[in-house]
């Protein structure tokens, strides 16, 4: 569980920069643009429940500045979280932005005043955010645009298709490269595939939570990346038992075997964990650098399906 880590300098901002010797857990790509499957989620930068600016500012530009430094290329955001106050540290932190990172958003929800997520899915609604977070994030160009679907409780069934072609316009138009569904059901991801190419899916799902094991097996056929969100929490009693006796055999924590089992259980998958902690990022990148043994994978893989 190791990595290296040499110096260099990089030409894009003229600042010395530590990366690591390998991408973390190798790389994806997604349409034209390669990504380390090892990213960054930036929803818990914002303030609590995601709302409103967070408590240590300064810490939160240094988390982002660390996540380039360990190579990290993969960074996923919304300017609903805040509203817009991720974007924007993203903004202050790392623009002008490294020409090997790629930012990842979501449209389709709003924020209200009680910390809610309520749909926002019309033509006008869509188009609108899409300009906001351009606005926000400093681009001329979103790399990747996911389509938010279902609601705060999960997926919900049902037809996607003038949301889903609002973003194949915008795209058209050049101000997306690529385009993707997040809290989708499987017969949302095949109806938007039908519509236009989609090179990503973002749903929940975790060593707990397997409802997606065919759809994250489709998609790898394809070519197709599957990012979980929640890719921690939830484990029975048992699951955490046997997380915590695998660590202890591989010297790691019960999070980085974890994390580093989503890394095995397919090579489409991305990961994008969150922290507002630099000593956490190290700690959760490290699970990238995790070997763990045919025992280890089988014992996880069983115990995560009871």
């Amino acid at each position: 569980m190791c990595f290296e880590a040499p110096i260099r300098v990089d030409p894009h901002e003229g600042r010395i920069m530590t990366t690591l010797f390998s991408s973390p857990g190798g790389t994806w790509t997604l349409g034209d643009l390669t990504v380390t499957r090892f990213g960054y989620g930036a929803m818990q930068l914002a303030g609590p429940w995601v709302m409103g600016p967070p408590a240590d500012r300064d810490g939160a530009i240094a988390v982002l500045r660390e996540v380039v430094d360990l190579g990290i290329t993969h960074i996923d955001t919304s300017d609903a979280y805040g509203p817009r106050i991720t974007n924007q540290l993203i903004r202050e932190a790392l623009h002008p932005y490294p020409s090997s990172l790629r930012i990842a958003t979501k449209v389709g929800a709003r924020r209200d005043e009680q910390g809610g997520w309520p749909v926002a899915r019309r033509p006008d609604e869509l188009r609108r955010q899409v300009e906001e977070n351009l606005e926000s994030l400093g681009v001329e160009v979103l790399d990747l645009v996911y389509l938010r679907l279902g609601d705060a409780e999960g997926p919900k069934a049902g037809p996607i298709g003038a949301a889903f072609e609002t973003l194949v316009e915008l795209r058209r138009q050049g101000v997306i490269r690529h385009l993707g569904v997040s809290n989708a059901t499987a017969e949302q991801v095949a109806e938007a595939r039908g519509i236009a190419p989609i090179v990503s899916v973002q749903n929940m799902y975790n060593l707990a939570h397997r409802h997606d094991d065919d759809l994250i097996d489709r998609l790898a056929a394809e070519d197709i990346a599957y990012v979980p969100f929640f890719p921690l929490g939830g484990f029975s009693p048992l699951q955490s038992s046997v997380l915590s006796a695998v660590a202890a055999r591989v010297g790691a924590s019960p999070r980085s075997v974890a994390l580093a089992w989503l890394l095995h259980r397919s090579p489409n998958i991305l990961l994008i964990p969150g922290t507002s902690s630099v000593a956490h990022l190290r700690e959760n990148v490290a699970a990238a650098g995790l070997r763990l043994s045919g025992e280890d994978l089988a014992e996880l893989d069983k115990a995560g399906r009871e």
